[in-house]
């Protein structure tokens, strides 16, 4: 009974339908399909950044074939106090970056893929500027890197997705 057990768990994971996203390594149609993108010019600090995120990722991706879709992507980028001493000055604030990309087919011109990312972080204020301004440029740092890797995982799923018949 023992031996039968490990027998039946791994047989219901297998029938569960699960599969990697990145099944079949650098030659697997999502690979493809990621190596395939060019990603257009992001305006701004924040968008100088998201783009170069974007370009080490799929970068790993790259065939040969030259592109076959155009990212295009638009930031917000958004600071807000939050936190306030008795004297209004305040202590804390959220720094928001949200993009809203599209997949765009080179071929068609159809915009294939439609969606957005965002990611936000906390920063101190404090009674030094430049400590609060390296602070708030180190979360924008942080937020381009996890938004790149939203829109990464959201395109992978997608290409994914259009791969499975």
């Amino acid at each position: 009974m023992k031996r039968i057990l490990p027998l039946i768990a791994l047989a219901t994971l297998t029938a569960c339908g699960l599969r990697p996203v990145y099944g079949g390594g650098g030659t697997g149609p999502v690979a493809q399909a990621l190596g395939n993108v060019e990603v257009a010019p992001i305006e701004g600090k924040a968008g100088w950044l998201v783009r170069n995120a974007l370009n080490d990722r799929l970068a790993a991706m790259q065939s040969g074939s030259g592109p076959r879709y155009r990212l295009v992507v638009k930031l917000d980028d958004n600071i807000a106090g939050l936190g306030l001493r008795a004297d209004a000055a305040i202590t804390r604030e959220r720094r928001t970056l949200r993009a809203r990309y599209q997949l765009v087919d080179e071929s068609t011109g159809a915009q294939i893929l439609d969606d957005t990312a965002g990611s936000d972080a906390g920063i101190d204020v404090t009674s030094s500027e430049y400590a609060t301004i390296a602070a708030e440029d180190t979360a924008l740092e942080r937020l381009s890197q996890t938004v790149a890797d939203q829109i990464v995982t959201r395109l992978a799923l997608y290409s994914r997705k259009a791969a499975t018949p």
